[in-house]
Order: C-alpha cells, then structure tokens, then sequence
C-alpha cells in the first residue's frame, strides 16, 4: 500500500477473458479494477476510445507515450490538449522505444 495520493488503476473497456482467467494476478498487481460502464454497448474499437476519453476527464494529469500523428492514443492525446489537461509525453523524455 502506497502513502502517496495516487493509485495504479486498471480500467478496461470491456470484459476481457484475460482478466477473468488471471483475476488473483491482476488485483494483486492495481489497487482498482474498473469497467468502463459508458463504453458498455459499444463497438470494442469504439469501446476503447470511449473508456480514453472517459480517463481523460478523470485525470488531472496524463500520462502519454505517442510519437507519430496518428491512430488513437495521438487522437486521446489530442483530445486531452482540448479539454486543458496537464499532459506528459514521455517521448520527449527519450530511453524509451
């Protein structure tokens, strides 16, 4: 248990058989496990940039690792420029990739 003000958070947009066959594993390892309930009855690629953007608006500050101008974490990361959140590209930090 950490004595910071953050928590390491799993949020799928859907079910995934992965979870259900190593659910011990995973909560071990994030203090929470979400589904993204608006993202419930959509398309799974639909899906996925719902539960992006529903992250987006929770968060204070975003966590990124894009480095080309396309496909959907450039679109969440653009997204999140939009809505003024505090964003960090860990591609400008090098060592990584």
């Amino acid at each position: 248990m950490r004595d910071d003000n953050s928590a390491l958070i799993l949020v799928l947009p859907y079910p995934m058989a992965e979870l259900r066959d190593n659910l011990e594993s995973f909560e071990a390892y994030y203090d929470e496990i979400e589904l993204c309930s608006a993202a419930a009855g959509s398309h799974p690629k639909g899906a996925i940039q719902i539960r992006n953007r529903q992250m987006v608006d929770r968060s204070d500050l975003v966590v990124f690792y894009v480095d080309h101008s396309s496909g959907g974490a450039y679109q969440t990361l653009r997204y999140a420029q939009r809505k003024e959140k505090e964003t960090l590209n860990l591609v400008h930090f090098g060592g990584c990739g």
